[in-house]
């Protein structure tokens, strides 16, 4: 009997400094001045719930703290620094989100929120994400 092992789900995002976006779009800033950060390998995980990124990023794309708030880990339960807002941009599907303070040496994850508002599920089978089959792999809001 041969044993499966776990694999991992990457995907290329796009961050984007929500607030900058929004000053662009009234033409108080240059397009060019927003911040963004690419990310190539950001790391799929449906246990956590949004977005993490590193302190650095965070710092890069100048994002506020807006709250802590406790969160249960692998490791126990912890405080974490809530930073917000912005737009997360995965294979051609967007959405706002907030963002979790990870440390430096920790991989952008994206959580389970985020999967849902870009209505993305994981294919663990290929290791990629697919558009939801229930909406027949179209982008598509739940409203009940």
């Amino acid at each position: 009997m041969g044993t499966e092992t776990m694999g991992r789900v990457t995907v290329a995002a796009k961050v984007e400094n929500l607030g900058d976006l929004f000053m662009a779009s009234k033409g108080l800033l240059p397009a060019d001045q927003v911040r963004s950060i690419a990310v190539s390998d950001a790391l799929v995980d449906r246990g956590a719930t949004i977005l993490s990124m590193p302190k650095r990023m965070i710092e890069e794309l100048s994002l506020d703290l807006i709250r802590t708030r406790t969160a249960v880990t692998a490791a126990g339960t912890v405080t974490v620094k809530i930073h917000g807002t912005v737009r997360l941009t995965v294979e051609g599907r967007d959405c706002p989100t907030d963002v979790t303070e990870f440390p430096d040496e920790c991989p952008v994850l994206i959580g389970q929120v985020p999967l849902e508002l870009l209505d993305f599920v994981v294919d663990m089978q290929s290791r990629r994400l697919i558009g939801n089959p229930a909406h027949g792999g179209e982008p598509m809001l739940e409203m009940y």
